[in-house]
């Protein structure tokens, strides 16, 4: 019973860790997507977590009950046309991408605080990132059962002192402090559909080695619970420092510097481990996708993936990433409406 509650626990770890990155953990995710639309965003984040919940149920049980090894495997059961085979494309290349960005950013948060060549960070992670790739999932779970409770420390610590230093921290003042912008319901189905095609790389396989629906599925609803719970957290302390959050690439830090240099090392050593974590899996997800449609052994794939990202690091190509991320969303959202398609014409099968 108990191993089967800490295995529970270490699901909704890594579903957590594989969705939160350097973005999500730094504010910057949450000041784009939720807390520019106000007091409205605190809905968005719920029918985000109700996105998660729901949409996991279908590919949960898709993954175990049709043996899925990739999310290759999973978007080609969802829709077998020229669709899929563009959202799988469209999926490895923004994973590819996203594994270059933060290695890039490894390399230049080291080189800003340390003052040592970028290339230190960038072989750092990369090193590290083999070791714990080589270890498949139990690697996953590993890095993600000891990040996960720290980034809910810090950020509890963070919010536990604003509470104490922070006067005006009452319903009514948040209701009155104008939003920037006004779709928020897009922003949010975007931002939940985005999450769920890039997690699936990883839960999808997981989900068919830990093969007991409830145990797996019971972690993907902790972790949906977990993760909104983190995200209204940051969302509150936001909103209560707009419009002064607008002019800083780390929102949370901003947030935090009133309370010394200590807090703001730990913000900047989770910001870190965040990236290094969603490293991890976006390599993982794609080299699995490479050992089930190309025969190629995990570990070379994990190579080559890691190489090419390495390549592409060095390259200037922030146009291209602007444009990948939300047209991902996008295709995400395709991908979802199309996954409660599937549910609906195969009730038979859940």
């Amino acid at each position: 019973m108990i191993k089967k509650m800490i295995t529970t626990l270490q699901i909704s770890a890594v579903f957590i860790g594989t969705i939160v990155g350097a973005g999500l953990a730094s504010g910057q995710e949450i000041k784009q997507f939720f807390s520019t639309y106000g007091y409205k965003s605190f809905i968005g984040i719920f029918i985000c977590c109700m996105l998660y919940i729901s949409t996991y149920y279908i590919i949960v049980n898709l993954s175990q009950k049709h043996n899925l090894k990739s999310y290759n495997d999973l978007i080609m059961l969802i829709s077998p046309g020229l669709l899929g085979k563009a959202t799988h494309i469209f999926t490895t290349l923004f994973l590819i991408s996203s594994a270059s960005i933060i290695l890039a950013g490894s390399g230049a948060l080291i080189h800003q605080y340390f003052n040592v060549s970028k290339w230190v960070g960038l072989i750092i992670m990369a090193f590290l990132a083999v070791i714990f790739l080589f270890r498949d999932t139990k690697g996953l779970i590993e890095i993600n059962s000891i990040i996960v409770p720290s980034l809910f420390l810090v950020i509890i610590t963070v919010f536990i002192l604003y509470l104490f230093f922070y006067d005006n921290m009452n319903i009514s003042y948040v209701k009155s402090i104008k939003p920037y912008k006004s779709p928020w319901v897009l922003s949010c189905l975007l931002y939940g559909s985005f999450n769920i095609l890039s997690s699936s790389g990883v839960m999808v396989p997981l989900s068919r080695e830990i093969n007991n629906f409830k145990m797996t599925y019971t972690g993907v609803v902790i972790g949906a619970l977990g993760l909104t719970i983190l995200s209204f957290i940051i969302n509150l302390l936001l909103i209560l420092n707009i419009p002064y959050i607008f002019n800083y690439e780390i929102p949370l830090l901003y947030v935090s510097n009133r309370f010394g240099g200590a807090i703001q090392v730990m913000l900047l050593a989770i910001i870190w481990l965040e990236m290094f974590s969603t490293e991890v899996s976006d390599v993982f997800s794609v080299s699995k996708t490479l050992e089930q449609k190309f025969k190629i052994p995990y570990k070379i794939a994990c190579f080559l993936i890691l190489t090419l990202a390495i390549l592409i690091s060095q390259i200037g190509f922030v146009n291209l990433i602007t444009f990948l991320y939300p047209a991902f969303g996008a295709v995400g959202l395709i991908f979802i409406v199309q996954c409660f398609i599937f549910y609906f014409k195969n009730k038979c099968m859940f």
